[in-house]
């Protein structure tokens, strides 16, 4: 197993429970895992790979927790519209993208945010024109090295069905669901320390339909629930309900009202359906 030893950092920041900065710290790695933090002197005296923090801070990788990594390539147009405007502008354009294009906008993404200090990031990838998967982003992380909480998008309801993107851009949701279970069962990494998990996030209430809202993918007979099968008891309790909203014109609409969970940091994490139960 491979070792790594930081040494005589300015100052260690641990963000642990009693918030200890440590002067002269540092920290020793074995096989990519933090095993020891503390003051250089308490430290192993030798690794693998041996670097000398004098004049640096060592403080924990940040968390991006969202993100349209696809983006990147289309960030410079249309910045003055709004919301709607912006996004029929760019649909036309996102359409004619492919995986090459979806590939080389999460690396992009993804080395500007290492190199702002982040070191996991999780990412809603939502279309997926001319061939492009999931797989082609988490290709991109995997080759820089970065923690990935992939979430696979989807827009079902275009605008011929009184959806907002163009019908161009949107999936069927029987395949959808079938490329949901496929990358959970190709991609999920459930145990600790995994490097890339996978998450299921439908759109929004104006590109999907509430029923694909609440369906999570098939469950593959004799799948191990603790490494990151889906199943219905396995997500209890919902991380989205659906609830129905009145706006002031009187008109209704769906909103999606997100809930956060806590779980204990030594428990597996399991893919996530982003959907909830009837609306009331």
């Amino acid at each position: 197993m491979s070792t790594l030893l930081l040494k005589n950092a300015d100052l260690l920041i641990t963000m642990d429970g009693a918030r200890r900065r440590i002067a002269g710290g540092g920290l020793f790695v074995r096989d990519n895992a933090i095993e020891q933090v503390g003051p250089t002197s308490e430290l192993p005296a030798s690794a693998d790979r041996v670097i000398d923090a004098r004049g640096m801070v060592i403080l924990p990788g940040l968390v991006n927790t969202h993100h349209h990594l696809y983006q990147t390539l289309t960030r410079c147009l249309a910045q003055d519209d709004g919301l709607f405007g912006w996004l029929r502008t760019l649909y036309p354009i996102w359409a004619r993208m492919n995986g090459e294009a979806v590939y080389v906008s999460a690396k992009v993404g993804l080395a500007e945010l290492l190199l702002s200090g982040c070191t996991t990031s999780c990412d809603h990838l939502y279309l997926y024109p001319n061939g492009s998967r999931i797989d082609d982003e988490i290709r991109a992380a995997e080759e820089i090295g970065i923690r990935f909480h992939a979430t696979r998008g989807s827009m079902s309801l275009g605008e011929s069905k009184g959806g907002l993107p163009p019908d161009s851009v949107v999936e069927e949701e029987d395949a959808i669901l079938r490329d949901c279970q496929r990358a959970i069962e190709t991609f999920h990494q459930a145990e600790r320390y995994g490097m890339v998990r996978v998450a299921l996030a439908p759109c929004s209430p104006f590109s999907v339909t509430p029923d694909l809202m609440r369906r999570p993918p098939a469950h593959p007979p004799g799948r191990d629930a603790g490494r990151g099968a889906v199943l219905p008891g396995d997500l209890r309790p919902p991380p989205c309900g659906l609830r129905r909203v009145a706006r002031l014109d009187g008109r209704r609409r769906l909103a999606c009202a997100l809930r956060a969970h806590e779980r204990g940091r030594d428990q597996p994490v399991r893919p996530h359906w982003h959907g909830g139960g009837p609306l009331p």
